[in-house]
């Protein structure tokens, strides 16, 4: 892909893993993660080695029992919720499949309207304001903007963006953790004259007992991303007061079964949620907006995931943009594959 920049460094490809689940029914699950190792500390080698592991814990299993099979994978190794979420993915796929359904009606959900933003990734704020104005002008109506460098830099760049684009574009700031606490507090209060619609995960996530002060002082709402991994985490923000929103990333939480417990709390504390991704394909986008159409308490989409430098898209069947809202396909399971001529060419092994 296209070198892709944010406060914790620069990913120069995608670090993705591909894998399919065979069933003596004929049945096939797909699935799919993106390693993100300055944030979940995996690598696309690290996922390897782990699926290969998972693979055999599987072998003769019943795939329709997600709640064992995931405790499996948990007993076995801790963390690792980055190859963990490609295979509570497929499970999934292969459950819908066999009552022949798509996914999102699998998960009790309808279809809905899902518009994403579209990110900038972090260069010299002129670079990002041109890039800002070229979004709008393809319809882009949500922009993401990428920051966490250094504070007046980043106040400069979204005044910038904001003169350049207007007042009707809505815009939401991301900082990736790159902010200690007085930045954060000087910067956020700088840029509340732009009208921003969120700040995710402005500090290093030890720094979390600092959020309540910070979310009280903001005129910006905060999100936490980085900082809530599973629903205990989502528990202690929203107990503590430390966040107006939370962003759940399949990579995170180890797949759609915990981001059902995520969204459930947040949902009960009437805090709204975001679906987000890593560097995925569409594959795996495809499964996170069946999860994030049958859940009404997500109501931002940050999915421009493959728009944003991938250099080939090997996906077939999965979710259309139709302008920047993204349209589900009504086949079974997730509803979408790798083109075999593409896996051809990848590393891969059959356990």
């Amino acid at each position: 892909m296209h070198p892709f920049s944010i406060a914790t460094g620069t990913m120069h490809y995608a670090q993705n893993l591909f894998i399919r689940i065979q069933t003596d029914k004929k049945i096939n699950g797909v699935g799919e993660c993106s390693a993100f190792p300055m944030i979940t500390g995996e690598t696309q080698s690290t996922c390897f080695e782990m699926a290969k592991e998972f693979a055999c814990i599987w072998k003769n299993k019943n795939p329709l029992d997600i709640q064992s099979r995931m405790a499996e994978l948990h007993a076995f190794t801790a963390f690792n919720t980055t190859v963990k979420s490609a295979f509570d993915m497929a499970l999934y796929d292969i459950s819908a499949k066999a009552e022949s359904i798509p996914l999102y009606k699998y998960l009790h959900g309808t279809r809905k309207p899902m518009e994403t933003d579209l990110t900038i990734g972090i260069q010299e704020p002129a670079a990002m304001a041109a890039a800002a104005t070229e979004f709008v002008k393809k319809g882009v109506r949500i922009i993401k903007i990428k920051l966490g460098k250094e504070g007046a830099r980043d106040a400069a760049c979204v005044k910038q963006i904001r003169e350049a684009v207007g007042d009707s574009i809505k815009l939401r700031i991301d900082a990736n953790q790159g902010w200690d606490f007085e930045t954060a507090k000087t910067t956020l209060a700088e840029m509340g004259k732009y009208d921003l619609q969120f700040c995710e995960q402005p500090m290093r996530q030890w720094n979390d007992h600092l959020l309540p002060e910070l979310k009280t002082s903001s005129p910006v709402k905060i999100m936490a991303d980085e900082s809530v991994f599973d629903h205990h985490d989502a528990i202690r923000q929203i107990r503590d007061g430390a966040c107006d929103y939370i962003n759940i990333k399949f990579a995170k939480s180890g797949g759609i079964l915990e981001a059902l417990k995520i969204n459930q709390v947040s949902a009960e504390h009437r805090v709204p949620c975001m679906m987000g991704g890593m560097l995925e394909s569409r594959l795996a986008l495809t499964a996170f907006a069946h999860f994030a159409s049958s859940q009404d308490n997500i109501e931002f989409y940050d999915m421009d995931t493959c728009l944003l430098g991938h250099k080939t898209d090997p996906v077939t069947g999965g979710i259309k943009y139709r302008g920047y809202f993204l349209e589900l396909p009504e086949s079974p399971g997730i509803g979408a594959d790798i083109e075999p001529g593409f896996l051809n060419g990848c590393e891969q092994t059959q356990i």
